[in-house]
């Protein structure tokens, strides 16, 4: 099989998670095992901020936080002009089928269900990052 010549490389995450314990399990995993720029933030206001000067290949974003959940602080960092087409996945708990339609509405790419499976993380990210990819490079 021939690798794909324009297929994008994963490198850099901004990740927005408002638990503390979560937020330094996953970093550190994303950026030891997955070798990834990991940008982390505890809260949505905190995300609008680092991502001013950061152009992140995926963005990560807790799904329930304080003051802005991840649906409207993905909303407000679509507006941002270099982001508003990055692939964003959702990490939650609530995975309903219902759950998950109203997170692919607003343009999330997937989700990885919490708990999170700190030794899984990486692949599930890659996973969903070459499904979005190669559905694009098909289309």
């Amino acid at each position: 099989m021939t690798p794909r010549v324009h297929e994008p490389v994963l490198k850099s995450i901004l990740y927005v998670e408002d638990d503390l314990h979560v937020r330094t399990t996953a970093k550190l995993v994303l950026e030891v095992i997955g070798k990834l720029e990991v940008r982390d933030c505890g809260s949505g206001h905190e995300a609008l901020d680092a991502a001013r000067g950061f152009h992140p290949d995926l963005i990560l974003l807790d799904v329930m936080m304080p003051e802005l959940d991840g649906i409207a602080t993905l909303a407000r960092l679509r507006n941002l002009p270099h982001l508003a087409d990055t692939p964003a996945l959702f990490v939650t708990g609530l995975t309903t089928t219902r759950d998950i339609e109203r997170y692919t509405d607003v343009g999330a790419i997937g989700v990885i269900p919490k708990p999170l499976a700190p030794l899984k993380l990486t692949d599930q990210l890659r996973t969903l990052w070459e499904e979005h990819h190669l559905g694009h490079t098909d289309a």
